[in-house]
């Protein structure tokens, strides 16, 4: 029993160094296409400011004046709208992790979060070797983690078989 733990806790700790070790290279593809989809929505909402501003308008007076023409034109403002508040935060982002090494992009996870642009570089994203100091640490870190979590699971487990089963134990008599 103890031999096939073993082997399930490094089978654990292979896999979370494999995955964990892919880290440093998605985040750096994911930077590259948030930067990208950055740059194509900032020409968007140029493109919109720029209607605004001939018009003489602040961009909420023109999505409100767009608003009240019909109800398509109330679509096109609240698509508008979409447009730059995903600008804004994809731009915060952007600005978040742009420079950021491996190690900095793994405490700034959380701005790795915009599912289209995820998506996106997951599907072109192909794994490989990591050949670099990151990718070894990650993949260190992922082994240590997976292994340890197997362990943990383990221990959980057989605590709560004990506790559970402890009441229909018989009571040895000496």
């Amino acid at each position: 029993m103890i031999l096939v733990l073993r082997t399930a806790a490094m089978a654990a700790g292979l896999t979370g160094a494999v995955g964990l070790s892919q880290f440093p290279e998605f985040s750096q593809q994911y930077t590259q296409r948030l930067g990208g989809a950055v740059d194509e929505l900032s020409r968007i909402v140029t493109r919109h400011e720029q209607w605004a501003a001939d018009r003489g308008l602040s961009m909420d007076a023109y999505l409100a004046a767009l608003a009240g023409e019909g109800p398509l034109a109330a679509e096109q403002a609240q698509a508008i709208g979409h447009d730059l508040d995903r600008h804004a935060r994809l731009r915060a982002a952007l600005d978040a992790l742009e420079g950021a090494g491996p190690f900095t992009r793994a405490r700034l996870a959380t701005h790795i979060g915009d599912r289209e642009v995820a998506r996106a570089a997951l599907q072109a994203f192909r794994p490989a070797v990591p050949a670099t100091f990151e990718g070894a640490v990650f993949a260190g870190t992922g082994f240590l983690a997976g292994w340890a979590g197997l362990w943990a699971l383990v221990a959980f487990l057989a605590g709560a078989w004990a506790w559970m089963t402890g009441p229909f134990r018989r009571v040895r008599r000496r």
